[in-house]
């Protein structure tokens, strides 16, 4: 039922949302030179690596790693990229990722390696499911990146901080998801982004 449900909703948003998505690609391509879309490798389920697809948000850096982690760096941000961000509007081509079975709408967010290699009994039980678009810790830390660049030391705050409520949320929904529990945190989501 969670993957027909992907399938429809991921169809779908990608139909309604082709112009949206036409139209910031245009924008991104026009104003912020370099490629449309920001492409990492994340692990999925299991533990497997994949592509994860998003808008691009940052200025083009050389020399950066496909799974680099700039924790509390805002510098490489661009206005648009800024806007796309809060409206979480980058996150539409991760619909894609979808469509190919690769996360679920909703569903613990995938991290870079370097990532899933602290607390790794942790994470064996997180990569028990597929990952997801959103779920409750994207609801409640939708504001990290201003705590992160607040810290001294953005590296150990996400570390010994924010990693492991992240992860405390992760597991409780691997072990209380439900299609209800799923539809809640999609409209939960949708009124955190109104909100802004």
């Amino acid at each position: 039922m969670k993957r027909l449900f992907d399938l429809f909703f991921s169809f779908t948003s990608l139909l309604l949302l082709s112009l949206p998505f036409f139209f910031i690609a245009l924008l991104i391509k026009v104003l912020m030179p370099g490629p449309v879309f920001f492409i990492q490798q994340r692990m999925g389920k299991q533990g497997r690596p994949f592509r994860l697809i998003k808008f691009r948000t940052m200025k083009v850096a050389s020399g950066k790693s496909s799974g680099s982690f700039d924790a509390g760096d805002n510098s490489r941000i661009t206005p648009l990229g800024r806007f796309l961000r809060k409206t979480k509007l980058d996150e539409i081509p991760q619909l894609i990722n979808v469509l190919k079975g690769e996360m679920s709408i909703v569903g613990p967010r995938p991290e870079v390696k370097q990532w899933t290699e602290v607390y790794p009994e942790k994470w064996k039980i997180v990569h028990s499911v597929k990952p997801g678009i959103t779920d409750n810790a994207s609801i409640e830390f939708r504001n990290e990146e201003e705590i992160l660049a607040k810290s001294d030391d953005p590296i150990k705050t996400y570390k010994e901080v924010i990693l492991p409520k992240k992860l405390d949320l992760y597991i409780d929904y691997v072990n209380n998801h439900s299609f209800t529990g799923d539809l809640k945190i999609i409209f939960k989501t949708i009124k955190a982004v109104l909100e802004g």
